[in-house]
């Protein structure tokens, strides 16, 4: 008997990889060729009397983990992260609940209002409110000087964070309603129609219909603010012109990383700092998103 001939195997077309080759490029040129020369920087050490750059291996990193002003700055972000993410989530989870639903008119109105202040830039935010802030030329000013009293200090050192969490909730509602909203809108129609037969009302609706069908875009949206909230750098570092005894250089981690590699000259060791942050940041996010696909499954 003639043996059958043997099964051949498909040729490996790489026609797709000539599509996504442009993307590849960049992005090779853009994030991995940078992490890795960031790497490699923080495997070396200049020597201040010697002079040149000796390799110490993982010399700078020891010492970002026994860094006292490192810990102090990634505290604050933490708090930071702690209250403001929860909060900012909330309110946009809130405000597009109300944009999808019925019963407001003008949604698209309001969609726009509340999308409006992320299109500021972060720069020209941070100026804005710092000028509101400012108890002695702002609104805050003004509310002094109308109710007779000194007590409205957004830029006191206890309000200070609580502030700078005001600005970056300000920019990033919009952006976050986005995204829940965009998910609500793709929720099939059955569900409510199966939810309208079982006597649901429209909070019962919400609570076990769309907040569950929406879970992962809520999970994106947090992991979107975990990072964002541990590389704040732009309004700290811009309101820092208005009170630079109260917002030192370490005040975050990537100001302490900003201000060791461009004032103190330390390029070495802000390498260590910022490959120290992107790892926890990437280990918390990969968390968070093992935990909401857990739920979701």
């Amino acid at each position: 008997a003639r043996r059958a001939p043997a099964a051949r195997r498909p040729r490996r077309k790489w026609r797709g990889w000539l599509f996504v080759a442009p993307f590849m490029l960049v992005f090779a040129l853009t994030f991995i060729a940078p992490v890795v020369y960031a790497f490699v920087l923080s495997l070396f050490r200049d020597q201040a009397f010697f002079g040149g750059t000796v390799f110490v291996g993982a010399d700078n990193y020891v010492q970002v983990f026994g860094d006292p002003k490192f810990w102090e700055a990634f505290r604050r972000v933490l708090v930071f992260l702690a209250v403001q993410v929860p909060i900012m989530l909330v309110l946009a989870l809130i405000a597009a609940l109300a944009i999808d639903s019925a019963r407001l008119h003008a949604a698209g109105f309001f969609r726009i209002v509340i999308f409006l202040p992320y299109a500021v830039p972060a720069v020209v935010a941070a100026l804005m409110w710092g000028f509101i802030y400012g108890d002695h030329f702002g609104l805050a000013a003004d509310l002094n000087h109308l109710l007779g009293t000194d007590s409205v200090k957004p830029l006191s050192q206890n309000w200070l964070l609580t502030s700078i969490g005001n600005i970056v909730t300000w920019e990033f509602v919009g952006y976050n309603m986005l995204i829940f909203y965009s998910a609500l809108k793709v929720i099939p129609k059955e569900l409510f129609e199966a939810a309208a037969i079982d006597g649901a009302g429209a909070f019962r609706t919400v609570v076990s219909v769309k907040l569950p069908a929406i879970r992962g875009a809520i999970v994106v949206a947090t992991i979107f603010s975990i990072i964002g909230s541990f590389q704040l750098f732009n309004e700290p570092n811009i309101m820092r012109n208005l009170v630079p005894n109260m917002i030192v250089t370490n005040y975050t981690p990537n100001m302490y990383a900003y201000n060791l590699s461009f004032n103190g000259q330390q390029y070495n060791y802000s390498a260590a700092v910022a490959i120290v942050m992107g790892v926890i940041t990437a280990v918390i996010a990969y968390v968070v998103q093992l935990r909401g696909s857990r739920k979701e499954m």
